[in-house]
This record gives C-alpha cells, structure tokens and sequence, in this order.
C-alpha cells in the first residue's frame, strides 16, 4: 500500500461509501446542515480533528503539514 504522507494540493478526492443506522444518519445530517456544510465535509472534518488529537505529531505514514503546531 503506498504511503500518503502529504496530500498533493488541489488533489482530487475519492468517492468512499458508508454504513450507519437510519438515525445516525439523521444525527450527520442535521449537524452537517447546523454548519452549512456536506455530510461528506463534515464526516471528514471530524476525522481530521480526532486523528490530530490522538496523533498530535503525526504518524510514520502521515507526517504533520509545514508550520503545524505539533506540541499538544
């Protein structure tokens, strides 16, 4: 599996599908629409958030963007 330390900018994002109960689907909805935004933005900014937290400096295959605060 090739590594993805830093994704290329202006790279293009992959369609990925998901499975969730009728009311977690619900939930993603109304907090997606709460913040103006897509299901899709919203999953992924979350992703992002928790994956920061838990790996504040990065890991071996995903290295922390230049100039990123990596102290937690």
């Amino acid at each position: 599996m090739p590594s993805s330390k830093k994704p290329k900018t202006g790279s293009k994002a992959k369609v990925r599908t998901f499975s969730a109960t009728e009311r977690d689907y619900q939930m993603l909805d109304a907090v997606a629409h709460y913040h103006g935004t897509s299901k899709s933005a919203m999953i992924t900014g979350l992703i992002r958030k928790e994956f920061w937290r838990v790996f504040p400096n990065g890991t071996e295959d995903i290295s922390p963007d230049e100039g990123a605060k990596t102290e937690p």
